[in-house]
């Protein structure tokens, strides 16, 4: 067994990449191959099932490739004893290497995505401070701010410079313990470790890394027992000088539910708000992508003003401007036909409809936000001074107005306040609407802008 899957590690950390393989299938020891079946002993359970989600085709692909039949994996829990690899195995012979200690493992994170790097993260004025950031950071040794704290919507590359950190890093220092993970799976692994009385190993774990990664922490707001252990893994890893990289969807200061040791915690380090993308950012994006597609398929051509017609069209997010890139890349390479604006518009007119129905919450509160000349965090705040009062009750109403979202959704993307609130403040402006030619001025100039 240590001989089929030593040569069948040496194809999987080739065709799943160094990281992938170091992560998820080299704690893994292959124990017995019988009717179909390849089993094996996982260290957890958490690894063997992300193995049997994410890696087992490849898994079954390579032993098959090596001479055993296989087509399903089976895992059992312990942990596995050590094993001969293809790049350690003994020659005929001799004895076997005596095992060496090994430091602790971070292979309980998420698998990095080797499309996210700095080389493909397109810069501009939006996310310029928080890529200058990322890349200060991936270079190690002083940085001057912990934690780097990143947060903006959805699409706008939060995950894709978390990637690109981790990478990085990695490439630069090869012995150093990178862990990236989600706020969900920290509690997870956490929860998990409690049910195993494995305590102690999961607080050896997450303290023994050089750079511990967690994305989307608002997801462990109001969760007691595990923004418990956060806070101090967060302690333990800062006092040893060890870096932290996170990300959210708002300001620390903005999670509810976000314990106030956490949020100042948080907030003692460098936090960079990725803005929503200009036009200029969306068309060098779609540039970059189009260079990639060109060299894969040189026989595809793209025709003038599709760049531009769908830059200024898809303004949602990255992804969906991606997608639909890609989507049109498709379409034409299979019906063998010149991507034209009148291709674009019939390919794409399910995206580009959805894009016409609706406006961005973000955009309301950014706008309005320049409008009055206040800071875009009050609109997520609890200041109750006039000055912050009536703008933020103007993005209320411009946001029941423009978009399809309901009160309570509103709420959410306020702050976290009560639909209640929401709809005091949309009838507020309604009577001032009523008797107030300066506030009817106010709300056509932002209508204005934001339809434009």
């Amino acid at each position: 067994m240590d001989r089929i899957w030593g040569q069948a590690c040496a194809e999987l950390e080739q065709s799943v990449g160094p990281n992938n393989y170091n992560h998820w299938i080299k704690p893994l020891r292959l124990t017995a191959i019988d009717e179909g079946a390849a089993r094996f002993v996982s260290p957890t359970r958490f690894i063997s099932d992300w193995v049997n989600r994410h890696f087992a085709k490849d898994i079954m692909a390579v032993l098959t490739r090596n001479g055993a039949t296989v087509e399903r994996l089976r895992f059992d829990v312990g942990s596995p004893a050590p094993r001969a690899t293809a790049q350690a195995a003994a020659p005929a012979g001799q004895a076997p290497e005596a095992p060496t200690t090994r430091a602790p493992r971070t292979d309980l994170g998420a698998p990095l995505d080797p499309r996210y790097t700095f080389t493909n993260f397109v810069v501009g004025k939006p996310n310029e401070l928080a890529h200058a950031a990322a890349r200060r950071v991936a270079e190690g040794g002083p940085v001057g701010f912990n934690p780097l704290f990143l947060y903006g919507g959805v699409g706008l590359g939060k995950t894709h410079l978390m990637h690109a950190i981790a990478q990085d890093y990695q490439a630069r220092h090869p012995s150093a313990q990178v862990l990236y993970l989600s706020a969900e799976q920290f509690m997870y692994r956490f929860v998990q470790a409690l049910r195993e009385s494995s305590i102690m190993d999961f607080k050896g774990m997450f303290r023994n890394v050089n750079m511990l990664m967690v994305d989307d922490v608002q997801f462990i707001a109001g969760k007691d027992s595990t923004q418990e252990e956060f806070f101090h893994t967060f302690n333990a890893l800062v006092d040893q000088g060890k870096q932290i990289v996170i990300s959210a969807d708002r300001a620390p200061a903005e999670i509810k539910g976000l314990e106030e040791r956490i949020k100042s915690r948080l907030s003692c380090g460098l936090i960079v708000d990725l803005h929503p993308t200009t036009y200029e950012l969306r068309l060098g994006i779609l540039q970059s992508k189009t260079e990639v597609f060109c060299a894969q398929q040189p026989d595809l051509e793209i025709g003038a003003g599709v760049l531009e017609f769908l830059a200024h069209r898809i303004t949602t997010n990255v992804r969906v401007l991606e997608g639909a890139l890609q989507r049109l890349f498709a379409h034409a390479s299979l019906l063998r036909r010149e991507i034209t604006l009148e291709v674009a518009q019939e390919c794409l007119a399910d995206i580009l409809r959805t894009n016409d129905r609706k406006i961005n919450i973000d955009d309301i509160q950014r706008k309005v936000a320049e409008h009055f000349n206040i800071r875009l965090a009050d609109m997520m705040g609890p200041k109750r001074a006039r000055n912050v009062a009536r703008p933020r009750q103007i993005a209320m109403y411009l946001s029941k107005q423009l978009t399809s979202r309901s009160l309570p959704e509103i709420g959410r993307r306020f702050g976290g306040r009560d639909h209640t609130t929401i709809m005091h403040g949309v009838r507020k402006i309604e009577e001032l609407l009523v008797e107030d030619s300066a506030m009817v001025e106010d709300i056509a100039v932002l209508k204005r802008m934001l339809e434009a």
